[in-house]
């Protein structure tokens, strides 16, 4: 499985994005997609995830009521879309799948995750 992320940018606060991660390879239909970021000396963090068979979703406390995960089917695709952005959102941001049927309780570990795609930075400027 191969990701591709895109739709990162420079943007103002209170800005909108779209990030989008496309899947190629077999995937799972029980896979959860989720997006991590993470700064410059600090460990990935996770954002939100989406479970790709149910639309089930899990948002940090960080980005809940801004940020709306979503994914297209027929397209592989997941989505992120972040509304009223704030300057402490800049990260880098990671798509990432998993390869298989996961529990609740580890959607949110960056280790539960097996695919990652390859980054896309998004810089939120005051």
């Amino acid at each position: 499985v191969q990701l591709q992320a895109c739709g990162g940018g420079l943007v103002q606060a209170g800005d909108s994005l779209r990030l989008s991660c496309a899947a190629s390879g077999r995937t799972s239909r029980d896979s959860d997609v989720a997006w991590f970021r993470r700064n410059p000396g600090k460990e990935r963090e996770f954002v939100a995830t989406i479970n790709w068979a149910s639309g089930y979703t899990l948002y940090a406390d960080s980005v809940k009521g801004r940020f709306t995960i979503s994914r297209e089917k027929d397209k592989n695709t997941a989505y992120l879309q972040m509304n009223t952005l704030k300057p402490e959102d800049t990260a880098i941001y990671y798509c990432a799948w998993t390869g298989r049927r996961i529990i609740t309780s580890r959607r949110r570990d960056v280790n539960a995750y097996d695919y990652w795609g390859q980054g896309t930075q998004v810089t939120v400027s005051s």
